[in-house]
């Protein structure tokens, strides 16, 4: 009770007296966060600057001055987990004293302590989509949620851990090295940085960096380069090296100045519809360079889809009503457009998955309005709706190159196996830009008569 009385709150003094280590500054104000009742900590850094090393000494801290406690560590991959991470807390556990080191057993995936292996414990899984709940159901009077490598963390995993920090004394520590502009750790730096108490730690300055590792990084690639900022310097790349749209597009498109021209442009309407499951059904409208609205739901039947186009076009004054309502025919798409034809609205399907253009660098259609998109985001021509999810959607997909040098943009199936959602709201509004080319190659009557689905010129 006076060892537990003495260090409970002096994280900083046990390493330094009982583990016999000294720890760098931010890793002394790291524990001293947790010891004051921090409940939400996230550390962007450069490689080899002492984060696992951090993680366990707050991890072996924890579990000797804490009772009940539970702590649990999760990373992306196994390797990610045990050969860093979990690899470092075990070897910590080894150097307590004699007096403390029987307190504990050591288990291949586990440390429990010994006298209640179910009221104390440091436990260590991997996160997926598939199995989101690493994080899930650790209730106790002290908990300690870790996880490593955070940006490779599916959001599945953050959101299932919610319940876990219910508690008076729950702390989640999220650390890794910042590869990506997207995600749960990319946003406890920029528009949840007000909620997260936030460390930076850049490799140049590291006593614990070989000086030859930033020479050699610097020359290889640049002081400019996204590798450099990335594992040298701890900053977040200036985009995803694998993504089509950079945030720094769409953030402009939506804090863009422009007034929405009253006539003399087309009003489109877009569809992307979905059906059952986690896929989001969302119509939006653009008028002009301006897309105005997105609204998305879920779980919705072909004929409810068509319910609700139905209702908001009868809704609409004239002046509002849209030239064109553009559906994705995929799938569920094909009866939506079907019957809303057949009730009279000038509604146009759009085969995403046929041939592009001849002279497209898109390798189907879906890949040419995306590439369409990204020319019109640069342009600075557009403007869009302020929307996270609109930004985390048009940045997700990445792209790759067909043999015959057209490019690819990730599909949506491609991206659910690597723990991203679909795209839906960008695919909407990507839809938008498959009026101009059909205009033009098919032509379009005076009297604004819908073109026929199986007409659309593109291939």
């Amino acid at each position: 009770m006076d060892f537990v009385a003495r260090y409970y709150s002096a994280p900083t003094e046990f390493i330094q007296n009982v583990l016999r280590m000294e720890p760098d500054p931010w890793q002394a104000d790291l524990l001293e966060d947790v010891a004051a009742g921090g409940r939400l900590i996230s550390v962007r850094s450069g490689h080899g600057t002492g984060k696992s090393t951090g993680l366990a000494m707050a991890t072996v801290w924890f579990a000797c001055t804490r009772y009940p406690f539970k702590v649990v560590m999760t990373a992306p991959t196994a390797p990610q987990l045990y050969d860093a991470l979990w690899a470092e807390t075990k070897s910590m556990f080894k150097k307590l004293p004699a007096a403390l080191r029987p307190l504990f057993e050591i288990k291949s995936d586990r440390i429990v302590l010994a006298a209640a292996p179910e009221e104390g414990f440091i436990s260590v899984r991997t996160s997926t989509k598939e199995k989101p709940e690493a994080l899930a159901g650790v209730h106790s009077e002290h908990v300690l949620l870790i996880a490593d490598e955070a940006p490779g963390i599916p959001e599945e995993v953050f959101e299932s851990a919610q319940g876990s920090m219910s508690g008076f004394n729950a702390t989640t520590i999220l650390t890794g090295n910042p590869t990506r502009l997207s995600g749960l750790f990319y946003r406890t730096h920029h528009e949840l940085k007000d909620d997260w108490k936030l460390y930076h730690i850049d490799a140049s300055k590291s006593k614990r960096v070989d000086k030859r590792f930033v020479e050699q990084i610097r020359k290889t690639y640049g002081e400019e380069s996204n590798q450099y900022r990335v594992r040298v310097l701890g900053e977040f790349p200036l985009t995803d090296d694998d993504t089509l749209i950079s945030r720094t597009s769409v953030e402009a498109a939506m804090n863009r100045d422009i007034v929405v021209p009253k006539t003399g442009v087309r009003r489109l309407w877009m569809c992307d519809p979905a059906r059952y499951g986690t896929d989001r059904t969302v119509i939006g409208e653009r008028i002009g360079s301006v897309v105005t609205w997105l609204e998305q739901k879920q779980g919705m039947s072909t004929m409810a889809i068509v319910g609700w186009i139905k209702h908001k076009y009868d809704a609409a004054n004239n002046d509002d009503k849209p030239d064109e309502i553009l559906i994705d025919v995929i799938g569920v798409g094909a009866g939506v457009v079907d019957r809303l034809l057949e009730l009279g609205l000038p509604v146009t399907g759009i085969n995403v998955s046929e041939s592009s253009l001849v002279l497209s660098d898109g390798y189907k259609l879906r890949d040419h309005l995306w590439l369409e998109y990204r020319h019109w985001l640069e342009s600075g021509i557009g403007k869009l709706p302020k929307s996270r999810e609109l930004v985390e959607d048009s940045i997700s997909p990445t792209y790759s190159f067909m043999s015959n040098g057209k490019l690819k943009i990730e599909s949506k199936e491609e991206m659910r196996r690597r723990g991203k959602r679909s795209p839906d709201l960008a695919d909407c509004v990507v839809l938008s830009f498959a009026s101009e080319p059909a205009t033009i190659i098919t032509g379009r009557k005076a009297n604004k008569k819908a073109i026929k689905r199986r007409l659309i010129g593109y291939g």
